[in-house]
């Protein structure tokens, strides 16, 4: 069961792929491009009057000698120009050409010095380093691994995804099952092999609700490291928040003033209240307001109350349970004095989402390049919900945005996403297919330094 993902030809991370792109004309370089053999030609006319005179003093020479002089006399200069500009040479000699008549030796002096001297040529350029970031979930194992680009961007050069269900049965036993675990340990094994086969500057892996709450978890853990050689952390639920806010932080636009961003998952769904109204931080994350982590994500909620068959009386009942989970959270009102505002939005990092999106865009395959950074108004969030609940389980297994893998998941995330719209409603929802990872890789190249010196970190 592989996930949709990244992947290692991805574009950089940092920047909305939903943007428009920009104009792709080649930028002008300033110079007049000649037509093949203009250049010749324009020698000849430069020096008409001297090739006169030479006709009339050497007649018997052959017109065609002629030519391939001047051709190799131009050869001989646009060579020179190029190698002194720090280019490479058209052709690699390892001694000049001897002179031909009328051919400067300066400029063949000029040649020889610089291919003798090694000062000249450009050195190898550094190594960039390389991250990598591993989320452990209730539902997907995932891995990115990537190198800093652009202040705040990274450009991802592996990745891989998973379905691996980890929490499966969990909320009935407590317990992580057999079959569970020995999927998530077949899938960390692939990861492992892919973080061996590189040189890592810094990773971080973690595991989060299903290792977290089940009894076994720390044992599980403890044969993933015996197994496929590898130490996850399980991390609480506020770091869970803060790195999923961190890794959406360039969805965020400037004029923004508040957001609500949450993340729906397997096993839980994270809440973080944002207030960008006062002076902005570079880290997104230093503006979070209030957060909440509800312990009910998409697999936990379909288990208890079903997800292949979603009547609407069942839908309506999962969308209360989730309403009065929020009901609790003390903090939902920090953002109350900017809702009216058009700078405030919802910003979903989740499954639940990206498939709605993927969903109303009619996508004949899941695209992250149209996905990612999505906006959608309230209107078309409506109407995709309405569309999902009136379908039955193969219609969902029938769109390519849903599949086999999400059709009993996807009604349940609809749920927790209504329950969220109805306490912080607003006019536009932006997607962001990006999340935990992100985050992690955002944080451990900006505590590096690798953007403070150019992308090559310290020494």
């Amino acid at each position: 069961m592989e996930d949709r993902d990244t992947g290692a030809g991805a574009p950089e991370v940092g920047a909305s792929s939903a943007s428009p792109p920009q104009g792709s004309g080649r930028p002008s370089t300033g110079r007049q491009h000649r037509r093949p053999g203009e250049h010749r030609s324009a020698s000849r006319h430069a020096g008409a009057g001297q090739v006169d005179d030479a006709n009339q003093n050497q007649k018997g020479k052959p017109k065609k000698r002629r030519k391939r002089r001047r051709g190799r006399k131009v050869f001989a200069r646009d060579e020179a120009k190029a190698s002194v500009n720090g280019s490479p040479a058209p052709r690699d000699h390892a001694a000049p050409a001897a002179p031909s008549r009328g051919e400067p030796a300066a400029v063949l002096a000029t040649i020889a010095a610089i291919r003798s001297d090694p000062a000249v040529r450009r050195p190898p350029m550094p190594e960039l380093p390389v991250f990598a970031a591993l989320d452990l979930g209730t539902n997907n194992c995932r891995l990115l691994v990537a190198v800093p680009t652009r202040h705040g961007q990274f450009r991802v050069i592996d990745a891989f995804s998973r379905i691996v269900r980890l929490g499966e049965g969990l909320t009935a036993n407590g317990r992580l099952g057999q079959p569970a675990m020995d999927r998530a340990v077949e899938a960390l094994k692939i990861c492992g092999d892919k973080l061996r086969n590189r040189k890592i500057r810094k990773a971080r892996l973690i595991a989060t609700e299903a290792c977290r709450t089940a009894e076994n978890g720390v044992e599980f853990l403890d044969r993933v490291e015996r197994e496929a050689g590898l130490k996850l952390e399980i991390i609480d639920r506020q770091t869970e928040a803060r790195l999923a806010v961190s890794g959406c932080g360039s969805l965020v636009e400037r004029e923004t003033e508040g957001v609500v961003l949450f993340d729906i998952g397997g096993g839980s769904s994270e809440i973080a209240l944002i207030d960008l109204a006062g002076r902005r931080s570079p880290r997104l994350a230093n503006h979070i307001v209030s957060w909440t982590s509800l312990p009910v994500g998409v697999v936990s909620l379909a288990e208890r109350f079903g997800g292949r068959t979603v009547t609407r009386e069942i839908f309506a009942a999962m969308v209360d349970d989730v309403a009065g989970r929020l009901a609790c959270f003390d903090g939902r009102d920090r953002l109350n004095h900017l809702r009216a505002s058009p700078n405030f939005h919802l910003l979903g990092t989740s499954g639940t989402v990206t498939t709605l999106a993927g969903v109303h865009l009619d996508l004949e395959r899941y695209d992250r390049r149209c996905v990612d950074g999505l906006w959608m108004d309230r209107d078309s969030v409506d109407r995709m919900i309405e569309k999902l609940v009136g379908w039955d389980f193969q219609q969902r297994v029938a769109n390519p945005c849903i599949g086999a893998d999400r059709a009993d998941l996807v009604l349940a995330g609809c749920a927790i996403l209504e329950a969220i719209r109805a306490v912080w409603p607003s006019e536009r929802l932006r997607v962001a297919d990006r999340g935990l990872r992100e985050g992690i890789l955002s944080e451990l190249m900006a505590d590096d330094g690798v953007w403070r010196n150019n992308g090559r970190g310290r020494a």
